[in-house]
């Protein structure tokens, strides 16, 4: 694989969890055992954040959660000898990359106490059209016809997901997309991150840093969970982990335009899996809507990979 088909996988998926270690992108079937655990990871994820909804805040979740990661990733740096991978002259930047992430996984964490799975997941594939319409402001990209005409396209999804107007925009709604604007300046960060650091550097300083900004939030006395929900919490962190990995390895043995469209089985699964638990209603709008949303995305991610070739 060239440079450049490099830079335009990692630009068009947003991966925080790429690096320029050498793939084979011929193996489509490996690719789709891993986008299996992937939409397995995501999944499950969003149903234990539903389920720690009233035993733990959002800043309690993530301080678990990102301390689960971190004695993970540590423990890997260590077992493997590899922490010289973390040495970084960035350090500015991995906390306002941190900043944007810690305060949309948030956003994320209450908007599923608010609004079913399935709109959660919908609302959250807006994240590269957000990127899409400020890359040209912060990172110099061309505002090209193409990349205008997807972004009007991928609005109409998010209106049709959340019908203004028709239904009542509520709280819920209002936070995941709010979580999408954090989570696209995420990826405008990792974009820039990911030419001088390494995948576990950047993890490691990601569970780092947004354990201490959770612990400092809460004085240093996160709620303890109930021996009930513990299990819960541990699915938040290694599904986290997990769903990141996984979606990396996929991206080594498939090309971004393979990959992208397994990708959005998550809103399907989720959406069966929001109805078998929760008793969800399965909304024909909030399918229409991701798929516009969905097919937006995957445009440019197509024309990105034509380039690149």
């Amino acid at each position: 694989m060239s440079e450049a088909q490099a830079r335009a996988r990692a630009e068009t998926t947003g991966d925080e969890t790429q690096s320029a270690l050498p793939a084979d992108t011929g193996q489509p079937l490996y690719a789709a055992a891993w986008m299996l655990l992937a939409l397995l990871s995501f999944s499950a994820m969003a149903v234990a954040g539903r389920e720690l909804v009233g035993h733990l805040d959002t800043f309690s979740i993530m301080f678990y959660r990102s301390l689960i990661g971190f004695a993970v990733v540590a423990s890997v740096l260590a077992v493997t000898g590899t922490f010289g991978q973390v040495k970084t002259r960035r350090i500015g930047t991995h906390f306002w990359r941190n900043v944007a992430h810690f305060t949309g996984q948030n956003l994320w964490f209450f908007a599923v106490g608010y609004i079913t799975l399935a709109q959660l997941f919908a609302l959250e594939f807006t994240s590269p059209i957000w990127v899409a319409l400020a890359a040209p402001f912060f990172l110099g990209e061309r505002f090209t016809g193409w990349r205008i005409g997807t972004t009007i396209a991928g609005f109409i999804g998010v209106l049709i997901v959340v019908r203004p107007g028709v239904t009542e925009v509520g709280i819920g709604e209002i936070t995941a997309l709010a979580s999408s604007v954090c989570f696209a300046s995420n990826i405008m960060i990792t974009k820039s991150l990911s030419r001088t650091e390494t995948t576990l550097g950047i993890v490691f300083w990601m569970t780092l840093m947004q354990a201490v900004m959770a612990g400092v939030i809460l004085l240093g006395q996160p709620i303890v969970p109930d021996w009930e929900v513990v299990p819960w919490v541990v699915v938040v962190g290694f599904g986290g982990l997990s769903a990141h990995f996984s979606l990396a390895r996929a991206f080594r043995h498939a090309d971004a335009s393979v990959v992208a469209p397994m990708d959005f089985l998550r809103l399907p699964l989720i959406a069966f899996v929001g109805a078998l638990a929760y008793a969800e209603a399965l909304d024909p709008y909030v399918f229409i809507g991701g798929a516009i949303v969905f097919f937006s995305n995957y445009v440019n991610v197509w024309r990105a990979g034509r380039k690149a070739a």
